[in-house]
């Protein structure tokens, strides 16, 4: 499906097993699935209130793999928003989002300096430095959410909320549990992201209906800000 002017491009990352596809699903389809079935790349669309007009916000579920990295390094180069998930039922989940982590955060360094190169001739690197910004919109900030899923799997749990925390505190971005399978927190998590968004001053929000957490998103001290 072609992508449109005003989609709005929400990338999911996470190793395989954690449900990011069961977390999108959720949201989009009100589904939940319990077998696990390795997503190599999918990408939903739901149709949000934008201000007075229509957004589709356009979630790219990336595959778990690591065989794929070029697919990955796209995802990045493409996304506006992102959310990484890992499993509370696995400490390793965790650490795997690290790398994941970095490359986002690399990203964001290359464009801004990109951006802001003062040697930049105006009619010469207009195209490119529009190019840029239609893929990132505000390079100054890229909103994140650190995610714990499976919630309800809490005899299993190998990851405490106050870990959780803390790595959400040391990317400085937002944190959130989340139970696709229990439809814990699946809505909120979007919401929240949305909320993020406050720099591009696009009051979004889910089923046309603002939220409270939208209206307080200048209030928000889980703003993800990559420098």
């Amino acid at each position: 499906m072609p992508e449109q002017s005003n989609d709005y491009r929400v990338v999911v990352f996470g190793a395989g097993g954690v449900g990011k596809s069961s977390l999108v699903l959720r949201f989009v389809k009100g589904t939940f699935r319990d077998t696990y079935i390795p997503t190599v790349e999918d990408t939903y669309r739901q149709v949000i209130s934008c201000d007075k007009s229509v957004c589709t916000l356009q979630i790219t579920d990336t595959t778990g793999s690591h065989q794929f990295p070029a697919m990955q390094r796209l995802s990045i180069s493409k996304g506006h928003a992102f959310i990484l998930v890992f499993s509370i039922t696995s400490r390793q989940s965790l650490e795997e989002l690290k790398p994941i982590y970095q490359q986002v955060r690399l990203r964001n360094r290359s464009l801004r300096s990109l951006v802001s190169q003062k040697s930049l001739k105006p009619k010469t690197h207009m195209a490119s430095r529009n190019s840029i910004l239609a893929i990132k919109g505000s390079v100054e900030s890229i909103p994140i959410m650190l995610v714990g899923n499976k919630s309800d799997e809490t005899a299993q749990r190998e990851v405490e909320t106050k870990v959780g925390e803390a790595q959400a505190t040391s990317w400085k971005c937002a944190f959130m549990e989340t139970s696709a399978k229990t439809n814990s927190n699946v809505k909120e998590l979007f919401q929240e992201l949305l909320a993020l968004e406050k720099k591009r001053d696009m009051s979004l929000s889910i089923d046309g209906k603002r939220s409270g957490k939208q209206k307080r998103a200048d209030k928000l001290k889980g703003k993800c800000s990559l420098m």
